[in-house]
């Protein structure tokens, strides 16, 4: 058998048409798009290292601002870092382990300059919960800084395969209010969990239990108060008054606003200074030993092991693993959203663009790489980010100068820590993380631009407080993609009418088309669209037409139509053994009702697809059906234009259902596309008559959009049509070129 045998053979079994459409093939779109593999190899690797793409230029202005800023987030993640790692229930030299890693090894995978990692307040929150978790399960087991450097070791190889594989796009299926609800949850939980300590009162109640608890805890047990009060809550307070003090000074005296925020920025480690000088005079005030006995002394830090005492290999734990995998997923989630979230943030603000896949293979190279150093799970931080942003950074080697602060630190400061208040760095965590709640205004505006968004919004910080920060992250996650499901599945979509209007010199007009409902509130009320006459209607989509919203669209298309256009047969001449059993008709002795005699007959349906980007097979076949479904209703052919096709495979997916060449003679029209039960169907209803064959040929010549005489769309195609007007016109001019039958009532006016 020659291979044209065999061609014409596989076509005969597949279906194909003998005389195929030109449309796009899946051949040529993959060597459009597919280009010389060692090329998109060295592209690939040169990317993981954006590094070389800026150091080749470095200069002294970008040193200077680097320094600045680098050593202006130094002062402050110092404190910050050796807070947050009490709340990941670890010793403060792990937190300053992570600042170092965090900085240093971002700079060389970053594409973004403000970016600051190192541990933050929710991540350490989250690994605070999974040390505690893995601990009450199996007591003894293991120690916090091995769950830990686990931890860090395992979020960050998923992410870093996340990166490597490009799917950093999973990201944007969250929407900012998801993000900010969890956020702000967890930023109320960490402040309710730092004010027993503000107070001194830790020891009193479970600080791990759920945020309301804690709260109310809290206020049954303030009558407890220690001295740590006394630091913590005047610590809290020099920290907001230096803060609203400076900002009001730069305002006030506007030239020198940068000598404001730079003061502004020290008041950390200021603060921190003057109550680890406090702390260390009353401990050693020998005098009053009365006092002392009566107010205890306040909880310190004690001893900070200087410099690196845990790096090397980490030590990784299968079991271990096993015991934490059902946290893994919040960890993660953690780690990606809220340092995309940040990163994309900053670039927006100072006009440039990350890379988000990159990004993700930064923070997946610094997690596993801080495992070597005994770090914990470190991320992109919102309040150190603003700040390097602020003070001028030009490029990601401000995080050397960070680095090189916390190893001075480290190595040379580490005898003074030992006297820092705990209550002195609840007040900084506290400080901190009130930044992270979401302002009213900003609040107020998830509502203004999307009321669901806002319910989203509401429903992560709720669960948050009341239940816990996983089930928090779960609910912003699971109500984002239920929210995007629901868009998808119940998509808007208008039917059209015509509206006339003219330019300002009254001489020219034009007609436009605009929702026949009067519910948007966007058109002026006054203005009231007339559906088109002759048995057309027009209907456009507000979403991509596939499978879980095809059987929506089919219903309301159908409906509609038989709400404003009448049978093509008159019902009370259909006898009751030819109606189908789910249209009996009329109860006996009852007269048929006829009052659609005077509504039209459907002859044409014009669908505007210019918001449609994908069309499936389920989609093409409730095309099908709404066409077989609206023939057998109005007892003749019914057309279908198609306008603003913007996807050649929305084209193609048309062309498969056999729609847009019209009902050629001989050929036979496609009644499934993908049948669930195969099934054979006889020739009823597959023929063209001629009429139909003629009135094809009509429409290739209606359109007339060429350009220089070239037509700007397949003349194969007649029914797919450039924009709107010309569908409207073409549909318009079939209905009134093919004859149609008179009804009952146009036979009584005649007569």
């Amino acid at each position: 058998m020659s291979k044209a045998a065999v061609v014409s053979t596989v076509k005969h079994i597949v279906g194909a048409p003998e005389q195929p459409v030109p449309y796009v093939s899946v051949n040529e779109y993959v060597r459009e798009r597919a280009g010389d593999p060692r090329k998109l190899i060295v592209d690939y690797v040169t990317s993981l290292f954006p590094f070389f793409q800026w150091i080749t230029r470095y200069n002294l202005g970008w040193a200077i601002g680097d320094i600045i800023a680098g050593l202006t987030v130094g002062l402050v993640l110092v404190p910050q870092s050796m807070s947050y790692a009490k709340i990941a229930q670890l010793a403060p030299e792990y937190g300053l382990y992570s600042s170092f890693v965090g900085v240093f090894v971002y700079c060389f995978f970053a594409t973004s300059k403000d970016v600051s990692i190192g541990p933050v307040a929710v991540m350490s929150l989250e690994t605070g919960l999974i040390i505690t978790d893995i601990l009450d399960k199996f007591p003894g087991r293991w120690e916090e800084p091995q769950i830990a450097t686990t931890l860090a070791f395992i979020c960050g190889f998923i992410v870093l395969g996340v990166g490597l594989l490009r799917l950093g796009w999973i990201v944007e299926f969250i929407p900012a209010p998801a993000v900010s609800g969890f956020m702000t949850g967890s930023a109320i939980s960490i402040a309710a969990g730092q004010v027993p300590g503000l107070f001194g009162i830790a020891s009193k109640l479970n600080t791990r239990a759920e945020t309301y608890k804690v709260i109310i805890n809290t206020l049954k047990n303030l009558h407890f108060s220690t001295i740590d009060a006394a630091f913590g809550v005047v610590g809290l307070f020099f920290l907001y008054a230096i803060r609203w003090t400076c900002e009001y000074l730069s305002r006030r005296y506007p030239r020198r606003a940068r000598t404001f925020f730079f003061i502004s920025v020290l008041r950390n480690g200021f603060v921190v200074i003057i109550l680890t000088l406090a702390a260390y005079l009353y401990l050693h005030d020998k005098r009053d030993e009365k006092l002392k006995s009566k107010y205890p002394p306040p909880a310190i830090l004690l001893t900070v092991p200087r410099g690196f005492k845990h790096v090397g290999q980490p030590v990784i734990d299968p079991e271990l693993v096993s015991a934490m995998a059902g946290k893994l997923p919040v960890a993660t989630i953690i780690l990606l959203l809220e340092h995309i979230a940040i990163s994309k943030s900053f670039g927006r603000l100072n006009g440039y663009k990350i890379n988000p896949n990159q990004e993700l293979i930064a923070i997946g190279v610094t997690n596993t790489v801080g495992s070597c150093f005994a770090a914990y799970p470190a991320t992109g931080s919102f309040s150190r980010s603003a700040l390097k942003s602020k003070s001028g950074v030009r490029t990601p080697a401000a995080g050397w100068i960070t680095g090189i602060v916390v190893i001075v630190a480290l190595y040379g400061l580490t005898d003074a820590f030992f006297w820092i208040p705990s209550a002195g760095l609840s007040a900084v965590i506290i400080h901190a993380v009130a930044d992270l709640v979401a302002s009213p205004a900003q609040v107020y505006s998830f509502w203004r631009v999307s009321p669901l968004e806002f319910l989203i919004w509401a429903a992560a910080v709720l669960v948050t407080i009341f239940s816990s920060i996983e089930n928090g992250i779960y609910t912003s996650v699971g109500a984002s993609a239920g929210l995007l499901l629901i868009r998808v599945a119940r998509p808007r979509g208008e039917f059209l009418g015509r509206v006339n209007v003219r330019g300002d010199d009254g001489t020219t007009s034009r007609s436009i088309y605009l929702p026949l409902s009067s519910d948007r509130g966007v058109i002026n009320p006054r203005v009231k669209p007339t559906p088109l006459g002759s048995g057309v209607l027009v209907y456009r989509f507000e979403e991509s037409f596939v499978y879980p919203n095809s059987s929506l669209i089919n219903s309301r298309l159908v409906d509609y139509a038989k709400e404003v256009t009448r049978h093509g047969r008159n019902q009370s001449e259909i006898p009751l053994y030819d109606r189908p059993w789910n249209d009996p008709g009329p109860p006996r002795g009852v007269t048929e009702d006829n009052s659609d005699a005077d509504k039209p007959l459907l002859r044409a349906l014009v669908l505007d697809l210019s918001a449609v980007a994908h069309i499936d097979t389920t989609g093409v076949q409730n095309l099908i059906d709404i066409r077989k479904e609206l023939e057998k209703y109005t007892d003749g052919p019914v057309e279908f234009h198609f306008a603003n096709i913007s996807s050649p495979w929305v084209r193609r997916a048309l062309i498969a259902g056999g729609f847009g060449s019209g009902q050629l003679e001989g050929v036979k029209r496609a009644r499934e596309v993908a049948p669930v039960v195969p099934g054979r169907y006889d020739a009823f209803g597959g023929q063209a008559t001629d009429s139909q064959s003629e009135h094809a040929g009509d429409d290739a010549s209606i359109d007339g959009s060429t350009v220089d005489g070239i037509p700007l769309l397949n003349s194969d195609t007649p029914f797919f049509h450039v924009d709107l007007a010309s569908a409207v016109r073409a549909a318009e001019l079939g209905a009134t070129s093919v004859e149609r039958p008179v009804s009952p009532r146009e036979d009584l006016k005649r007569d």
